[in-house]
């Protein structure tokens, strides 16, 4: 996956760059945006979208959401060379979510950097995140590949339905970390990332489909692939935290235990807090509720997650969900190869080290 990964992310990126240049000027902005009123003031525009957009991008990231819409299209039948805009749209979107994420969280790093709204400003940050939200129905309007009326508005109506969603997945995890008690379950946790990740996924999916003209029933299979291997990644991802994480950053350039620092209510610790005696139980709400924590409370937490096998469970929760997704995976139509390689998709979400 990592050859696939790294054969397509130039491409994905030189396309994101023609439609958002590293540096832009009063054309780009009248070209994309509309003519002004009065007068843009590009300068201003340039520091507040591409400059903080393409530092967060040039950091890293695997680029995996548009390489799956572009094996899928491929899967389809399609030439995803034709469709590159609307394939960059899960991606655009995504790091839209993370700069507001990282403000929301109260996030110190990001990507092995400080997080963008330390760097940038709290205000520019949410607004360039906010802009990235609605960059890709800028996509679907200016109609690369010359799509009918009703293949635009089918784009339309699933983007608007899966960034809703993708907003409630997102409140239920900010109220959570509002709140001391572990009390959510864990179906509504896995809710929470069906909606938070799972959406996105699902975007991906809905994107290939909608854009290559399958049936409704087809949509709904890839649709499902794709959101529960981002229910898998998710729990994967809580897990590299649990168990990557060092003192001098680890591999994703966090401190000791980002999520726990964070409060972050993980399937892991809602499986800990159900089956620790009462008192561990409430010392692990203590720890994550505190404003900060020092490394002894980190390990702390940490000992708790493994010595109730939380680590473990979630492992298998995750390998559970991505079999899952290979079974809708199955029940599609798709060339041999895009599909081989859309199946090691759902194992390399999870087995990943990095």
């Amino acid at each position: 996956m990592r050859d696939v990964l790294a054969t397509w992310r130039p491409v994905i990126d030189t396309e994101i760059e023609r439609l958002l240049p590293r540096e832009i000027d009063a054309e780009y902005v009248a070209s994309f945006f509309g003519e002004p009123t009065y007068e843009y003031d590009s300068t201003a525009i340039q520091r507040a979208l591409p400059d903080l957009t393409w530092d967060l991008l040039d950091r890293g990231g695997k680029r995996w959401r548009a390489v799956v819409c572009c094996l899928l299209i491929e899967g389809f039948g399609a030439d995803p060379h034709d469709y590159l805009p609307y394939a960059c749209i899960p991606e655009i979107l995504h790091n839209g979510t993370i700069i507001v994420d990282d403000v929301e969280d109260g996030a110190t790093m990001r990507r092995g950097e400080t997080a963008l709204h330390h760097d940038f400003g709290t205000d520019i940050a949410l607004n360039a995140g906010n802009a990235l939200y609605f960059f890709p129905l800028k996509i679907v309007a200016r109609n690369p590949g010359d799509l009918d009326a009703e293949t635009r508005l089918a784009l339309y109506e699933m983007l608007m339905h899966e960034l809703n969603r993708t907003h409630l997945g997102q409140g239920m995890d900010i109220q959570w970390h509002n709140e001391r008690e572990i009390r959510m379950t864990e179906a509504q946790y896995l809710e929470m990332c069906a909606c938070k990740t799972g959406c996105l996924g699902r975007i991906v999916a809905r994107l290939a489909a909608i854009l290559t003209g399958q049936f409704a029933e087809d949509e709904r299979h890839a649709a499902r692939y794709a959101e529960l291997m981002s229910i898998s990644f998710q729990i994967g991802d809580d897990i590299l935290d649990v168990e990557t994480a060092t003192e001098d950053g680890g591999a994703f350039g966090k401190g000791i235990g980002n999520d726990v620092r964070e409060g972050k209510k993980t399937l892991m610790a809602i499986h800990a807090a159900r089956n620790a005696d009462p008192e561990r139980a409430a010392r692990l709400e203590a720890i994550l509720w505190a404003d900060e924590n020092t490394d002894e409370e980190v390990r702390e937490v940490i000992d708790l997650l493994r010595e109730t096998d939380s680590v473990a469970y979630a492992r298998e929760c995750a390998l559970d969900i991505a079999s899952e997704a290979r079974d809708h995976l199955a029940a599609l139509d798709l060339d041999e190869e895009s599909a081989t390689q859309l199946a090691e998709f759902t194992r390399f979400m999870v087995e990943r080290e990095v």
